[in-house]
């Protein structure tokens, strides 16, 4: 394993998806632990080249973790996600705490909505992509009516936006 070979490993797993800086070191650790697995070799002697290849990226700007989480936040609201599902996600990826609220403050400036129509539009994309509510047959919503609020909630939304999404007279409202 040369330096060299962790560029190359970097560029490929950057050609192919968008990541944090955090993701980025996750993987090259993981490719070097089985790497060394097979040349029985200490993983641990690498972990500063992982390091420089990692500090090297970012410099070259492959690699922005302010950018990753902009882009990664908007994916999820369109999803469905709620504000605290999203930042959950977005930990779990290795961005930074300031990072992901420094994004949320960038959606709440760029949208002309206020922060509630944001996370209302959230939950009615959640309801609409898992067909709860008025997404689902009409003779089967109040059967379901308990069960369609726990996975709402499940999912981070509050217990007045869950109830206000899944009372909605059809699809549109």
């Amino acid at each position: 394993m040369s330096a060299a070979w962790l560029e190359r490993a970097a560029l490929h797993y950057l050609e192919r998806y968008s990541a944090s800086s955090e993701m980025l070191r996750r993987t090259l650790l993981r490719r070097v632990e089985k790497r060394a697995r097979a040349r029985e070799e200490e993983p641990a002697a690498f972990a500063e080249m992982v390091e420089a290849t990692v500090a090297r990226a970012v410099s070259a700007g492959l690699v922005d973790d302010a950018r990753f989480a902009r882009a990664r936040l908007a994916t999820l609201r369109r999803r469905g996600a709620s504000a605290r599902g999203a930042s959950a996600k977005l930990a779990a990826k290795g961005v930074p705490r300031d990072e992901i609220a420094a994004a949320m403050a960038a959606e709440r400036a760029d949208s002309a909505e206020d922060p509630a129509a944001i996370e209302a539009e959230a939950a009615r994309a959640y309801a609409k992509r898992r067909r709860l509510g008025p997404f689902r047959p009409p003779e089967t919503r109040a059967a379901h009516r308990e069960r369609d609020l726990a996975a709402l909630a499940r999912a981070g939304f509050s217990y007045d936006l869950a109830r206000r999404t899944l009372d909605a007279a059809d699809e549109e409202a």
